[in-house]
């Protein structure tokens, strides 16, 4: 049976799902725990059910996003769709380095990547089809967030 656009199309987006929520997976696998229950935190520190939510409906964004781009069809698809894995791969990292190795400087450091490979990819995804370049916006603002909560508590930790 051969497949046809739409088949494909459904199959690419299922595998931008599956990638962006392996990418959570892999993070989940570092939970908060007894050490960042421990660590003395900011006022504005948001409560922890919080997390779950926000990031569900962000890496769906950001599945949804690579899939719009994919579907350009155009060679000018593969450097926005590299750096937005690249992106993910820090993403997925960053739990582990600041709850599985308990490093909130070396995270600090890490995020700080992060937000520059996530603008990057806004910007090529935004050349190559704004509506996905646009919703990737409201993840650079949650990693804006969080990369300044990550830096308070490392300054209150240290």
């Amino acid at each position: 049976m051969a497949s046809t656009p739409a088949s494909r199309s459904l199959i690419a987006l299922l595998v931008f799902f599956v990638l962006s929520f392996g990418a959570a997976f892999f993070g989940a696998q570092f939970p908060p725990g007894e050490w960042y229950a421990q660590l003395e935190k900011p006022f504005w520190n948001p409560p922890n059910w919080i997390f779950a939510p926000v990031w569900t409906l962000l890496y769906a964004a950001m599945a949804f996003a690579a899939w719009l781009v994919w579907r350009q069809g155009t060679p000018a698809r593969r450097a926005p769709l590299a750096l937005w894995a690249l992106q993910l791969v820090l993403n997925a990292l960053w739990s582990w380095i600041f709850f599985g190795l308990h490093q909130p400087g070396l995270a600090a450091v890490e995020i700080g990547l992060l937000w520059v490979a996530i603008l990057t990819t806004i910007v090529f995804f935004w050349r190559v089809r704004t509506a996905a370049g646009a919703l990737l916006l409201p993840y650079l603002a949650w990693v804006s967030f969080a990369a300044v909560l990550n830096f308070s508590l490392w300054l209150l930790n240290r």
